[in-house]
C-alpha cells in the first residue's frame, strides 16, 4: 500500500506546473459540463461507489483496535471470530467496489475520448489547405492524443481522486483525533518533514521531466523524417549518415542521463516518503505504548493509530497538488476547444446546390486573390516555429482581375513564372480558397453557392505531388470513387500506362505501395 501510494504521489509531484500560468477561456468549466451531459448519470453512480469505497477503508483499524481490545484481552472468541469476517466481507467488499468504479471510469473515459477525438478530427478535416500548410503535424496530433487523454483524466482519474482523498482523509483524521487527539497532532508535525523536501526533488523533477519531453519529440520527429524514403533518400545521398547518427546519439544520451537522473531522484522521493511513515509509525507505538503500559491508552487504539497513518499520509499529500491536478485538466479541455473553436474559412453557404454532371464550363470574371493571414486560418499554438505576424501588414495579392472562360471540351493551358499564380487558380476553381475579388463560376453557378461534396465530384486534379498512402493500389485507386468495379481500375491503370506493370506482380492490384507510394515509379 506504502508503495503505491509513494509511486501515485511521486507521478502528481512530476507534472508541468507550466500549465498554472495559462490563461483559460471564460465559460470552460460550463462547456466541460455541457460536454460530460450524456455520462452525469453514470458519474453520479461512480461518484457515490468512491465515497462508499474510501469510507469502508476506514472502518478496518476500529475493527482491530476492536478484536484486540474485547476479543484478545476479553478472551472472546467468538466476537473475533465474527470480526474477522466482517473484515473479510469488507476486503470483498472493496474489491468488487474497485472493480465496478474500474468498470465505470474505463466506459467514461473511453467514451469521452472516442467524442472528443471524433470531434477534433472531424473539425480538423473540415479546415482549408491553408490551415495545414502553417500548422504542425506534431501539434495536431498532440491535441488528438495528450490533450484528448488529458481531458478525459478530469473525468476518471482527478474527480475521483479528490473525492476519494477528501473522504479519507476527513474520516481518518476524525477517527484518530477520536482516539488520541495528541498523537494525531504529533503525527501530523512530522508531514512537513516530508512534504518541503519532497517538492524541492518534485521541481527538479519537473524540470528533467520538461527536457526529457522536448528530447523525445526531437527524436520522434527526427526519426520520422529520416525513416521515411524522401528523408532516407537525401541522407543517403549527401553522405551524411554518420553526422546524422553522431545528431540523434547526442540527444538519446541526454534522455539516458534524465533516466538516470529521474530514477535516482524518485528512490530518494520514496526513500523520504517511507521514512516519514517510519517516523511516524515509531511515534505511535513509541508514545502510544508507554500510555497502553501506563493504562491511559488501551494496546487496540495504538494499533488502529498506527494503522490508519498509513492511511493519511498519501490522501494528505495527494491532496497539496489537487490545484494543480484539476488545473492540469483544464487546460487539456481548453486546448481542445481552441481548435474546435477556429471556424473553418471554407464552408457551405445555408441551402448549398449540387452541381449538375456533365460536360461544365469554368469561367473566372474579374477575380482578384490575397492569400490569408495566419490570425484568419490557424491558431499560434499549432505554429510553435512560426515567425509572429504583424496584425497590421498588408496581405499581398496574388492575383489581379483575372478573367477567362474555359469552354466544355476545351483545352486550357496556364503559362507563367513560378509564384505567378497557376497552382492558385486550380486552387480557386476547386474552392480550396474563397476569392478575394471578383467570381468563380462553374456551369454558371458561383462556386461559393455550391455543396463542396458535389464540386468535388466533379473536379479532377492531378498533382505535381503525386502521394499515395501507405496501403495498396486498389485502396488508393478507390479513394477516388469508392464504388468503382475492377473494370474501371483497370481501365484508370490502362490510362496511366502501367498496367502490364501491376498486372505482373505477384499481388496485382493487392500489392502494398510504400510510403508516398515510393515502390512504385514517380
Amino acid at each position: 500500500m506504502m508503495g503505491g501510494m509513494g509511486y501515485r504521489q511521486m507521478a502528481g509531484l512530476r507534472r508541468d506546473r507550466s500549465v498554472m500560468q495559462h490563461q483559460l477561456q471564460k465559460g470552460l468549466t460550463k462547456r466541460i459540463y455541457g460536454f460530460s451531459a450524456p455520462y452525469r448519470k453514470v458519474l453520479v453512480v461512480f461518484m457515490v461507489l468512491v465515497v462508499i469505497d474510501a469510507a469502508a477503508g476506514t472502518a478496518n483499524p476500529l475493527i482491530y483496535r476492536v478484536i484486540i481490545n474485547s476479543g484478545v484481552e476479553h478472551h472472546h472468541a467468538s466476537l473475533i471470530v465474527w470480526l474477522a469476517i466482517v473484515l473479510g466481507l469488507l476486503a470483498v467488499l472493496d474489491t468488487v467496489l474497485g472493480i465496478i468504479e474500474r468498470m465505470i471510469s474505463a466506459r467514461v473515459g473511453g467514451g469521452l475520448i472516442f467524442d472528443m477525438r471524433s470531434q477534433v478530427f472531424g473539425h480538423i478535416s473540415r479546415m482549408p489547405i491553408a490551415f495545414f500548410t502553417r500548422a504542425q503535424t506534431g501539434a495536431l496530433v498532440s491535441r488528438l492524443n495528450a490533450d484528448v487523454t488529458g481531458a478525459q483524466q478530469a473525468f476518471t482519474d482527478v474527480l475521483s481522486n479528490v473525492v476519494s482523498n477528501l473522504v479519507t482523509v476527513t474520516l481518518v483524521l476524525a477517527a484518530m483525533f477520536y482516539l488520541s487527539w495528541q498523537i494525531t497532532i504529533v503525527a501530523l508535525l512530522i508531514l512537513p518533514v516530508f512534504i518541503f523536501p519532497a517538492k524541492r526533488v518534485g521541481k527538479r523533477l519537473q524540470e528533467i521531466t520538461r527536457e526529457s519531453y522536448g528530447l523525445n519529440a526531437e527524436m520522434t520527429t527526427m526519426m520520422a523524417e529520416r525513416f521515411n524514403v524522401a528523408g532516407a533518400l537525401l541522407v543517403k545521398i549527401f553522405g551524411r549518415v554518420d553526422s546524422e547518427r553522431a545528431n540523434f546519439d547526442q540527444r538519446a544520451s541526454r534522455v539516458r542521463d534524465i533516466g538516470i537522473t529521474q530514477a535516482m531522484l524518485a528512490r530518494i522521493f520514496f526513500g523520504a516518503l517511507m521514512l516519514t511513515a517510519a517516523l511516524a509509525t515509531a511515534v505511535v507505538y513509541g508514545w502510544g505504548g508507554l500510555l497502553a503500559e501506563r493504562g491511559s491508552l488501551s494496546v487496540g487504539t495504538v494499533v488502529a493509530l498506527a494503522s490508519y497513518l498509513t492511511r493519511l499520509y498519501g490522501p494528505l499529500t495527494q491532496l497539496s497538488n489537487v490545484q494543480l491536478d484539476v488545473m492540469s485538466t483544464l487546460v487539456s479541455f481548453d486546448r481542445i476547444f481552441e481548435v474546435l473553436d477556429l471556424k473553418p474559412m471554407i464552408d457551405e453557404r445555408e441551402g448549398a446546390v449540387a452541381l449538375p454532371r456533365g460536360s461544365l464550363e469554368v469561367s473566372f470574371e474579374d477575380v482578384t486573390f490575397s492569400y490569408p493571414s495566419a490570425k484568419e486560418v490557424s491558431l499560434a499554438s499549432l505554429e510553435s516555429v512560426a515567425v509572429p505576424i504583424s496584425e497590421n501588414a498588408e496581405r499581398v495579392e496574388v492575383l489581379h482581375g483575372v478573367s477567362f472562360v474555359a469552354q466544355p471540351g476545351q483545352l486550357v493551358a496556364l503559362v507563367g513564372h513560378s509564384g505567378a499564380g497557376k497552382t492558385t487558380i486550380g486552387h480557386l476553381a476547386a474552392r480550396l480558397y474563397d476569392v478575394s475579388g471578383g467570381v468563380v463560376r462553374i456551369d454558371g453557378y458561383d462556386v461559393r453557392d455550391l455543396s463542396l461534396a458535389s464540386l468535388h465530384a466533379a473536379i479532377g486534379i492531378v498533382t505535381q505531388d503525386a502521394h499515395l498512402f501507405h496501403d495498396t493500389i486498389r485502396a488508393n485507386l478507390v479513394y477516388a470513387k469508392p464504388d468503382a468495379s475492377d473494370a474501371e481500375l483497370v481501365d484508370a491503370l490502362q490510362g496511366a500506362h502501367i498496367w502490364e506493370l501491376v498486372e505482373s506482380l505477384q499481388d496485382g492490384m493487392d500489392t502494398v505501395v510504400g510510403d508516398r507510394g515510393y515502390r512504385l515509379s514517380g
